[in-house]
């Protein structure tokens, strides 16, 4: 018997690959509109410190042939083709999609490399991908969110854990957990955006598998705006709690990211370890869940699940 074909849509943010993409790539996030000189440079000085480009788009073609083969291995019915769909570079979501009607698939599922959901993020990519299922005539299953898939939160445990052996026992008490998120804007926070919630419950989920006793909550990744966005920031929380709460180490989990990418590698590798080197501390960040094999059988969990809807 002849296995059901469907195409399996992987979304991602996206990201510059090469200096001369920043550009364009920025242009894009601001609706089209071009940004600042001085915006500019201070992006592609963020960049050029990282390495010159992220990683990420690399790393989101790994995640997503590790997702196909899974859901290929642990199932005779149904065949996934994997397409790789962005929100801000090409291929772009509507492209994905156009290219799996081309290649004559009528069904597909998907799945939004964000675990949280929020109506000014991880909404566009829903946006985007049911307005071309449309147009082609495809049938599309999506999932809203994911962030309390027992597969994702152990990914982020066992990796912390490991980050927290290596610290000296007799030192714990000092230690600080920070959970940090991309923050939102606040008058969408005020509007009850599930976003902040349900960071706050991916967090008190990791905190409870990995056996804190205490942590902390914190906010990066701010967009340049004139109206404010949720805090505390991350790196005035780290300056208040070192002299409040006396912390000598202090690990930061970017919990709404899967990947090593500009806001891990820039935001937090180099902005908060500035800050923790600044006052004397020591500066700790577990690994990004990435193609870790625990993480993408939890993908596969949730495209599985959300077939069965």
């Amino acid at each position: 018997m002849a296995k059901r074909r469907m195409a399996l849509l992987v979304m991602c943010f996206g990201s510059a690959e090469k200096p001369e993409d920043i550009e364009p790539y920025y242009t894009h996030i601001r609706g089209g509109r071009p940004a600042p000189a001085p915006l500019l440079a201070e992006l592609q000085e963020r960049f050029k410190i990282i390495g010159g480009t992220s990683p990420l788009v690399k790393i989101t073609e790994a995640q997503g042939v590790a997702l196909e083969a899974e859901l290929n291995r642990r199932q005779d019915e149904i065949d996934f083709k994997l397409y790789l769909g962005y929100l801000h570079i090409s291929p772009f979501i509507a492209d994905a999609v156009k290219a799996a009607h081309a290649d004559g698939y009528e069904e597909m599922a998907s799945v939004i490399l964000a675990p949280q959901f929020s109506e000014v993020s991880t909404q566009l990519y829903l946006d985007d991908a049911e307005k071309a299922a449309a147009e082609y005539g495809m049938k599309l299953q999506t999932v809203k969110s994911w962030y309390r898939n027992p597969k994702f939160i152990q990914t982020w445990s066992d990796n912390l854990k490991k980050t927290l052996s290596e610290i000296p026992a007799d030192e714990m008490d000092k230690t600080a957990v920070v959970f940090t998120a991309h923050s939102i804007p606040q008058s969408v926070a005020d509007k009850g955006d599930s976003y902040v919630p349900q960071i706050l419950d991916t967090a008190k989920l990791v905190a409870e598998a990995a056996g804190l006793d205490h942590y902390e909550q914190a906010w990066q990744s701010a967009g340049r705006t004139p109206f404010p966005w949720i805090g505390p920031d991350v790196l005035d929380f780290t300056r208040e709690v070192a002299e409040t709460k006396g912390y000598k180490h202090f690990v930061y989990c970017p919990v709404s990211f899967v990947a090593d990418h500009l806001e891990v590698l820039f935001d937090n590798d180099y902005e908060c370890k500035m800050v923790t080197d600044e006052l004397g501390l020591s500066y700790h960040r577990p690994e990004m869940p990435n193609t870790n094999p625990t993480f993408i059988s939890a993908l596969a969990d949730v495209v599985t699940e959300s077939l069965k809807a």
